[in-house]
């Protein structure tokens, strides 16, 4: 039998958001500041785009079904990242093995020490002919599809084996919708690996592929900041959206400093972000739709932007797979379906759903697709692509996007108290925040003062569904070494000599990096040996030590 809550939610006194936000009992036109008051909100599509980023919205056109895929050995991954799009996922991205974030090659000590695990994540890709044996053979010039690259040290391999095979394949750039990612959250944030470069490296390189692709190849976005990845690490959501200004702020200055490139030339490559949804459906509308009117407003009020291109933010939405609990693993499916809602209900462009095994496993076959059912049957069958921000004008609704948008400018004040976002991770100060957040949450589940069904309330002595968990190729390591091998023993050493010490070269002279990575890259340089040349020059980074770890 279930067990029911010892205390009833129903009685609590005091009510708020997960970040902390006091809620009244009811809202009225009191509530809202003159700024939001429907009269004053301009349309979708229109400055500060607080209703939507493009005027008609679904309407005109439905958010992409964006769902990270992939593990196992490079055929396997591949392969599930085909049936995706077969059952309908309308952009693809594929991911790669724990050796590929760090840059290392796959008869590297550390990846010896742990090649049973190879794959359970993505699968291992080190070379521009691994790349195009996973992205090569998948619609690229088709659909929109994710570059590759988590980390900032990987953005400029990734992006350069990309654009090495669209010039193979002879794909025109302007037809390629595309986007990387750079991370700094997940990087800086989250791994604390001694192996990662430090972060002002990441922020150079990150920018080097920024000058290079919107003047060789302006239809990709080469970064994308990940919001729920800060997330995961347990901070709230006006923490999640000061982060992701804060990095933004850096990425501009960085720019603006380097003196090619004006404001509207470079911001769209940085305007497409990750923001994430969570256990609270009201809060992760009202902080996506206030994020827009905060984008704008830093790049219209500091940096003077002119372009609609530059003003108008594009949200991916991610719902926490950290909400989902091994417990009960089907009650995920609930948790996917709000949490994405809530991220149309923002107006997001693209939306990610985690497969109800997300807290077992990578995802079975079966949660794979039920996650993307879940985001078809919202688009297909539910009505919410028939008005655009039907949410607008609510009382609570902007009264609430109100309130989170200060709570969010105040704490980006005190990132830049504490240096900006790059000083801060170097410091350790936004680590010590994150956790300090993240310690009060878990506090709050433990002591039952938030419920978690299945976990701290109706709870059952035997799980009612079981599955056999997914597992990847036990042979991908293997697969992978052979296919290292091979490259090795074929490929011109004396090209990947001069290719390499070019790379080392470029990288001590600061100059940008992005020409004598491709030229690495079709020269045969794995992404060990570049990842090498990284940690020769920028050193490895010491990370701070951090409160609770």
């Amino acid at each position: 039998m279930a067990k029911a809550p010892k205390d009833d939610i129903f009685t609590k006194k005091t009510f708020e958001t997960l970040s902390g936000i006091p809620l009244k009992e009811i809202y009225g036109p009191e509530d809202v500041s003159n700024n939001s008051k429907i009269q004053q909100i301009e349309d979708a599509g229109q400055p500060p785009f607080l209703r939507g980023a493009y005027k008609g919205m679904y309407r005109v056109q439905p958010w992409r079904i964006f769902i990270l895929t992939g593990a196992g050995d490079i055929e396997e991954a591949r392969n599930r990242v085909a049936y995706s799009l077969e059952q309908g996922e309308t952009g693809f991205l594929a991911e790669c093995d724990m050796s590929t974030w760090l840059m290392y090659d796959v008869d590297h000590p550390d990846v010896v020490a742990r090649k049973k695990d190879v794959g359970w994540y993505g699968a291992p890709v080190m070379s521009l002919k691994d790349y195009k044996n996973y992205w090569g053979n998948l619609p690229i010039g088709d659909v929109y599809c994710h570059t590759g690259g988590v980390l900032p040290q990987m953005t400029p391999f990734f992006i350069s084996c990309f654009l090495a095979l669209l010039d193979e394949r002879k794909i025109p750039i302007e037809k390629v919708n595309s986007t990387g990612q750079g991370d700094f959250f997940i990087s800086y944030l989250s791994m604390l690996h001694p192996s990662l470069i430090p972060p002002s490296a990441g922020l150079k390189l990150n920018c080097d592929a920024i000058e290079y692709t919107v003047r060789n190849a302006p239809s990709i976005t080469p970064i994308s900041m990940a919001g729920n990845n800060i997330r995961e690490c347990g901070a709230n959501s006006y923490q999640e959206m000061a982060a992701i200004l804060s990095c933004a702020v850096d990425h501009i200055e960085h720019m603006l400093s380097r003196g090619n490139l004006t404001i509207d030339d470079f911001a769209y490559a940085i305007g497409g972000i990750n923001l994430s949804t969570g256990s609270d459906f009201f809060e992760d509308i009202c902080k996506i739709r206030a994020m827009r009117r905060m984008w704008y407003k830093l790049l219209s009020e500091r940096y003077n932007a002119k372009s609609s291109k530059s003003l108008r933010l594009r949200v991916h939405a991610i719902p926490l797979g950290s909400i989902y609990t091994f417990q009960q693993p089907l009650n995920n499916i609930v948790r996917g379906t709000y949490t994405v809602l809530s991220a149309i209900l923002g107006g997001s462009q693209s939306i990610g759903t985690p497969s109800f095994d997300e807290a077992i496993c990578t995802p079975t076959k079966l949660a794979h697709t039920t996650a993307l059912r879940t985001q078809q049957i919202l688009m297909y069958e539910s009505g919410v692509t028939n008005v655009v921000d039907p949410l607008g004008g609510s009382f609570f609704i902007e009264a609430l996007t109100d309130e989170i948008e200060k709570k969010a400018w105040d704490y980006m004040k005190e990132i830049e108290n504490n240096g900006g976002f790059i000083k801060s991770i170097e410091s350790g100060w936004l680590h010590n925040e994150i956790s300090n957040e993240s310690l009060k949450n878990i506090k709050a589940i433990n002591e039952g003062e938030r419920k978690i069904v299945g976990v701290n309330c109706f709870e059952v002595e035997e799980e009612p569904y079981q599955f056999e968990p997914y597992k990847p190729n036990p042979r991908t390591w293997e697969i992978a070494m052979k296919a290292l091998q091979e490259l090795r023993e074929k490929r011109n050493t004396k090209k990947v000599e001069k290719a390499k010490k070019n790379l080392f070269k470029v990288l001590k002279e600061s100059e940008n990096s992005m020409k004598a990575t491709i030229e690495a890259v079709k020269s045969d340089v794995t992404i060990g040996e570049i990842g090498e040349i990284y940690r020769t020059v920028y050193g490895c980074w010491d990370a701070p030590k951090i409160i609770g770890l």
